[in-house]
């Protein structure tokens, strides 16, 4: 970004990887390194789970953290359009990368369970058993 006029993002669009074109906004963690996350800080199961994926980075979990719902700790899940509450006994660090992590831990191991909404209108309406 060095190369570029400081008022680049005044006076054009400012997209500037085909990416960033398609979706038509920016991808925050090209121009913040505070968004990307720290792969030193990855948990032994979201490691594992990269490697199951093939996966290099964190890919779509990404832009995943920890967040608050009425007071507590929590993680979105958009497939539910909702908030899920972390366990009160799980201890969480202090520190928000480790806290980003177990927030992504705590979100694949929910959408894999069976509690999860989705296995409801999964089994509701799949066409194939």
């Amino acid at each position: 970004m060095t190369d570029k006029d400081i008022n680049h993002f005044i006076e054009s669009d400012g997209l500037d990887s085909e990416r960033e074109k398609t979706i038509g906004q920016h991808i925050g963690y090209r121009y913040d390194v505070n968004l990307v996350p720290d792969m030193d800080r990855v948990t032994p199961f979201l490691k594992k789970y990269m490697e199951t994926m093939g996966w290099q980075d964190l890919n779509w979990l990404e832009d995943v953290h920890m967040g608050y719902e009425e007071g507590r700790p929590a993680v979105f899940d958009r497939n539910i359009n909702g908030w899920v509450t972390i366990p009160e006994d799980i201890n969480l660090p202090g520190n928000q990368q480790d806290r980003d992590m177990i927030a992504r831990e705590l979100l694949i191991k929910f959408q894999m369970s069976r509690t999860h909404p989705m296995v409801d209108l999964r089994n509701a309406y799949e066409k194939f058993k």
